[in-house]
C-alpha cells in the first residue's frame, strides 16, 4: 500500500506561532497561572497537552482572577479585551496576524462609515471577534443565498472568515457585488488555507482515500470535484 503526506500537512503558521507563545510562557511560568482566554487553537489533544502544562483555557472572563491570559489565535474583541485587562492581569495576545489584520481592516472601514459583511461561520470564535471590530455595524452571512435578505446598505466592505473556502468567497462575493456595485471587496482568505483547500483537491482524485488528523471538528467537503 502506498501511503502519500500532504505537503500542507500540519499547523498553519498562526497555529503554529500560538502554540509556540504558549509552551514558551509555560516553561518560565513559575507558580504564576496561565489562561487561555477560550481554547487556543481548535484541537482538544493540543488543549489537553497545554493543560497538564499549567495553562487552563477559561471561557468567561469572570474565572479569570489573576496571573497571564493568553489571548486565542481567532483573536477576541476589542470589548473583550478591555474588560480583561481591567483584571489586572498580564495579557500576550496570540492572535494570528492574518486574524488581526482583517481585524484592522473592519476597524478602518467601520470607521468610515462602510457596514461590514463577513462572510464566514457566525458561531465561529474567530467571526465573534472580527464583530467586535465592526462598532455595530457588521453582518454575517454564510450563503450567498443570504445576500438576497441584506437590507440596501449604502457603503458596503466585505471580508472572509480567513478559513472560508475560495470557491465559495468568489460566489457569495459576485452575488454582493450584483446588490451593491460599489462594494469593497477584501480577499482575507489565508493562503495556507487556500493551499491545503487545493491540495486535499488534488489528493483527492489521486488516492482510493485519505485520512484526516486532526480534532475532529472539522468540516469535510465530500462534493470534491
Amino acid at each position: 500500500m502506498g501511503i502519500k503526506l500532504a505537503e500542507t500537512a500540519g499547523f498553519c503558521m498562526g497555529v503554529k506561532r500560538a502554540v509556540d507563545m504558549v509552551l514558551e510562557i509555560a516553561r518560565n511560568k513559575g507558580d504564576k497561572k496561565v489562561y487561555t482566554y477560550g481554547p487556543i487553537i481548535h484541537n482538544p489533544q493540543t488543549i489537553e497537552l497545554l493543560r497538564k502544562r499549567g495553562v487552563v483555557p477559561v471561557d468567561s472572563i469572570d474565572e479569570i482572577q489573576d496571573g497571564i491570559v493568553i489571548i486565542r489565535a481567532h483573536g477576541i474583541s476589542p470589548l473583550e479585551k478591555k474588560k480583561i485587562r481591567e483584571k489586572g492581569v498580564k495579557i500576550v495576545d496570540a492572535t494570528c496576524p492574518r486574524v488581526a489584520s482583517v481585524q484592522a481592516i473592519i476597524r478602518k472601514h467601520a470607521a468610515l462609515g462602510y457596514t461590514i459583511i463577513i462572510v464566514g461561520d457566525k458561531e465561529h470564535p474567530e467571526v465573534a471577534s472580527l464583530l467586535g471590530y465592526s462598532s455595530d455595524g457588521g453582518t454575517v452571512i454564510n450563503d450567498k443565498e443570504d445576500v438576497n435578505d441584506l437590507p440596501l446598505y449604502d457603503k458596503v466592505c466585505v471580508v472572509a472568515q480567513t478559513t472560508q473556502d475560495s470557491v465559495r468567497y468568489k460566489e457569495i462575493t459576485k452575488e454582493i457585488t450584483q446588490k451593491f456595485p460599489e462594494a469593497i471587496i477584501f480577499n482575507t482568505i489565508c493562503d495556507s488555507t487556500e493551499k491545503r483547500q487545493a491540495e486535499i483537491k488534488d489528493l483527492a482524485s489521486e488516492m482510493d482515500g485519505i485520512i484526516i488528523v486532526g480534532g475532529g471538528t472539522a468540516r469535510i467537503h465530500r462534493d470534491l470535484p
